[in-house]
């Protein structure tokens, strides 16, 4: 009898969580305008029960892919796993890379994109929910090298090599941060960073969040202790025209931050958000 019982009670708040979710789920609908567009992710998603997410899977430690497992770990991956539980579907990783991680959100191959650098030339074809994360761009060389390269300025000097990811944001900021230098673009699944690591470039540049996770990964590398520059603000990639789509999962960033969810993996990951 106790274990009927039992068994009646674990039922019973299993059909109330659920019953939660969906109200939760409403509420965020109730926020949108009322003529919701049949032809918006939003209803594609709910239709056919699955998310689908673009994401690099080379950014400690928003996104990290472990090539065992071909699974996905990160900030990033803990966010769209609680937007899907929310949303009541499942979530299918899409693998991308930096140069292309725009126009699998144009072409349609995803529905949504993990965090990227908000940027005007990718607001002009992609649309941009609301930020959840802010951080600044630091300057990594080896640490062999600090007495020579301990300031912005002495990397941005003719004969200097400086090493970029091609697609990503930080490929624009090194041609605006060090015009008298020499650039050199590497592509995905190539990193900048590695350039440095092999003695190719003399430095790269990336965002603190990332830097200070790869000089623990590499003690070889340092950070130019020159102070952070060009604070930029992270956000996740929707399809431009697709406004119910977005202020769907903006409604629902809002509200997460409202709840301490982004709170409390900061704390997880040992981030700050500047």
């Amino acid at each position: 009898m106790i274990v009927r019982q039992g068994y009646r009670v674990l039922i019973h708040n299993f059909k109330l969580k659920v019953i939660m979710k969906k109200i939760i789920l409403l509420a965020l609908l109730v926020l949108l305008p009322l003529s919701v567009n049949a032809d918006s992710k939003l209803n594609e998603i709910l239709s056919s029960g699955e998310l689908k997410v673009g994401t690099t899977g080379d950014w400690d430690p928003m996104t990290m892919k472990d090539p065992a497992t071909n699974k996905y770990k990160g900030f990033d991956i803990d966010v769209m796993n609680e937007l899907a539980k929310d949303m009541g579907v499942k979530v299918t990783f899409v693998p991308t890379e930096w140069k292309t991680i725009v126009s699998g959100i144009t072409s349609g191959r995803y529905d949504i994109s993990t965090s990227v650098t908000k940027t005007a030339k990718r607001a002009e074809v992609a649309g941009f929910t609301s930020t959840y994360y802010k951080y600044g761009t630091v300057p990594l060389v080896l640490k062999k090298n600090l007495n020579k390269f301990s300031t912005w300025d002495s990397l941005n000097k003719s004969g200097v090599k400086i090493a970029t990811t091609l697609g990503t944001s930080q490929e624009q900021k090194a041609k605006e941060f060090f015009p008298n230098s020499t650039l050199k673009s590497v592509e995905a699944p190539a990193r900048d960073f590695q350039e440095v690591l092999a003695g190719r470039a003399d430095g790269n540049i990336t965002s603190s969040t990332e830097a200070n996770k790869l000089v623990i990964k590499y003690p070889q590398l340092a950070i130019v202790q020159d102070g952070e520059k060009n604070p930029a603000f992270l956000a996740m990639m929707v399809p431009k025209k697709d406004k119910v789509w977005n202020d769907y999962v903006s409604s629902w960033i809002e509200k997460k931050k409202n709840s301490g969810f982004f709170q409390k993996l900061l704390a997880k990951y040992n981030l700050k958000s500047l």
